[in-house]
């Protein structure tokens, strides 16, 4: 019966996620030879036709890497994938925990490899297309094999630990586990931007002193404190620009990529800030994380329930059952049955958008933000016009005419 329910949910994700895609294609390419009113003076035709093919073909990929990601699913668990790395690891008779890790990281490193082609195609195909990469082969090969790494150094040790709950407490072990994770999940939000980002980017304290002058007056009419503002070499793999905060505490700090310090001016650079410190002045990074983690919460008391059930692992092709399989089985195939969450946190992503753009309007002018919008829809060929549908259920950002019609609102 599980199987069954299993093959209706994935069948059912997988067809409304290729039905949406195709609204999407269609859509964008219908209104590909005309550019918005709202964007007619400040967005050439051969701009919008660039994104809109852009878009084209990111989706078809997408479609593709959608296709591998069902067959490889299906292959890892109706298929006995699972069944074969688990009796593999089993036959070398080590302490259970042990081979329940090696279980997990070879699966997962397998899974990767499958969708390692797409992630090619995507960077020296799609990105080269059209302008877009700056990386290098060398350059990948490298930061794959840091991401390997530390993946095995920092999962690891992570995946040990809950397994080991799993084992070793009582039926609540799930309640325990679920608070290391979330107390994992803040202190990485601490040590990100201080030990982990730096070994992929250069970031370098902002040199301008008279954008610098600015950020720190808006920093202090916003009430905000910050470790630090920093230009990341964002140009080394990619043309696109953007701007974030991160870390927490003490550690927070502002990054803004090399690529957006060239292309926008000193008054949308602070319009952009503006728009960050909006998100952290609604609170929006605090929503977030206690949403994420009453998900989280129930996620883990859900797999309490069904690593005790046999059909669990019966019903997805496991001859054997431990706490490492249900653990990986859970992980496999909550994104199909939690895919239909997508358009309600995607609701809430725009409305926290609206917020901070909100707030960016009130504390510089909201002309300044719109044409720093406008550069970056340019800069990064996104496309003006999405498919209401579709963006409803993928965008976390309101789309551009819906946007810029909410600030100009603002401007009178």
């Amino acid at each position: 019966m599980f199987t069954l329910l299993f093959l209706v949910i994935l069948a059912l994700s997988f067809a409304v996620e290729w039905w949406l895609s195709r609204r999407q294609l269609a859509y964008v390419r219908a209104r590909r030879n005309a550019v918005p009113d709202a964007f007619k003076d400040s967005i050439s035709l051969e701009a919008h036709q660039k994104a809109a093919d852009y878009t084209t073909d990111k989706l078809r990929l997408g479609n593709l890497d959608r296709v591998v990601g069902l067959l490889v699913l299906l292959l890892f668990t109706l298929g006995g994938g699972i069944d074969i790395v688990n009796r593999f690891w089993m036959g070398f008779e080590w302490p259970l925990l042990v081979t329940g890790i090696a279980v997990l990281l070879s699966t997962m490193f397998l899974i990767n490899l499958f969708e390692l082609p797409i992630s090619i195609y995507q960077t020296f195909v799609i990105e080269e297309r059209y302008g877009f990469n700056r990386n290098t082969p060398k350059q990948f090969i490298k930061d794959l094999a840091l991401q390997t790494a530390l993946s095995l150094a920092i999962g690891g040790p992570m995946l040990a630990l809950i397994l080991w709950i799993m084992q070793s407490v009582g039926s609540y072990w799930w309640l325990l586990a679920w608070s290391i994770v979330i107390g994992f999940s803040i202190l990485m939000s601490w040590a990100f931007p201080t030990f982990i980002a730096p070994l992929f980017n250069k970031f370098t304290p902002l040199q301008d002193e008279t954008l610098k002058k600015r950020i720190e007056t808006l920093l202090d009419r916003c009430g905000f404190q910050s470790k630090g503002i920093f230009v990341m070499d964002g140009s080394r793999r990619s043309g696109h620009g953007n701007a974030y905060f991160t870390g927490i505490g003490d550690s927070k700090r502002i990054v803004f990529f090399d690529t957006l310090i060239n292309s926008l001016n000193h008054d949308e650079l602070e319009a952009v800030l503006a728009h960050e410190l909006g998100h952290f002045r609604r609170r929006h990074v605090l929503k977030m994380l206690v949403a994420s983690g009453l998900i989280t919460l129930i996620g883990f008391a859900l797999l309490g329930w069904l690593a005790g059930q046999d059909w669990f692992y019966s019903g997805l092709g496991v001859s054997s059952q431990s706490d490492a399989l249900a653990l990986l089985l859970f992980m496999l195939i909550t994104p199909a049955f939690s895919s239909f969450l997508q358009p309600v946190i995607a609701y809430f992503q725009r409305r926290h958008e609206f917020e901070a753009d909100d707030f960016a309007a009130h504390y510089t002018r909201p002309t300044h933000l719109i044409s720093a919008l406008v550069k970056l829809y340019r800069d990064n060929a996104s496309t003006l016009t999405p498919d209401p549908l579709y963006s409803a259920f993928h965008y976390s950002h309101p789309p551009a005419s819906i946007r810029i019609a909410n600030l100009s609102t603002k401007s009178s």
